[in-house]
């Protein structure tokens, strides 16, 4: 499941900040490319990397905060997220306050699914989805070696990958070697770049 906060059937979407949401499947290395964004864009405050709220406990593998389920429900009913959806029995959302960052004319950088993406083009006035990929035994090497618990079944995080096989991006970012490439070809893309 996957969904956007209501707006009236009339209203415009929401802009004149842009919106980056990276995608891709797990073990692509998308939190690693937008760290590393981030801390080079920390000086700028018209880029604004907001935090995931997860229905997973805090650790130092995933800079994220965390609800329970029922909170997380209780905040979807309450209107506190701009964008959540479900993947891998987890809920994930970003924040409201997102949408008055883009209303401010700020650019938002956000991992989410892509499941979500066809909702976020009819939402948003400015949006560039960043597809960050990698062959699937790269993917599988780097879930292994990571062993969070709470990802659950490997196999079955890289299967559904097949479910975006047709998936469209604005810039595919093939994240095999030093992240050093991919998060210049993501700063390029937050500052505006032509996707290529």
């Amino acid at each position: 499941m996957s969904a956007a906060a209501p707006q009236p059937a009339d209203a415009a979407p929401i802009g004149p900040g842009r919106l980056v949401l990276v995608v891709g499947p797990s073990g692509a290395g998308k939190d690693t490319i937008i760290a590393g964004a981030r801390a080079a864009c920390r000086e700028n405050a018209t880029i604004v990397f907001p935090r995931r709220v997860v229905t997973r406990p805090v650790s130092t593998a995933e800079d994220h905060d965390s609800l329970t389920e029922i909170a997380f429900e209780s905040a979807v009913l309450n209107g506190e997220f701009a964008l959540w959806w479900t993947a891998h029995g987890l809920r994930y959302g970003i924040p409201r306050h997102a949408d008055d960052d883009i209303a401010a004319s700020r650019t938002i950088v956000c991992n989410v699914s892509r499941a979500i993406v066809a909702d976020a083009r009819a939402r948003y006035a400015q949006i560039a989805v960043v597809l960050v990929t990698a062959p699937l035994d790269v993917l599988a090497e780097r879930l292994a070696g990571r062993a969070r618990t709470s990802d659950g079944n490997l196999s079955q995080r890289i299967q559904r990958n097949d479910a975006f096989a047709d998936f469209q991006a604005d810039v595919v970012i093939e994240n095999t070697g030093a992240s050093e490439f991919a998060v210049r070809r993501l700063i390029e893309v937050i500052r505006g770049g032509t996707p290529r």
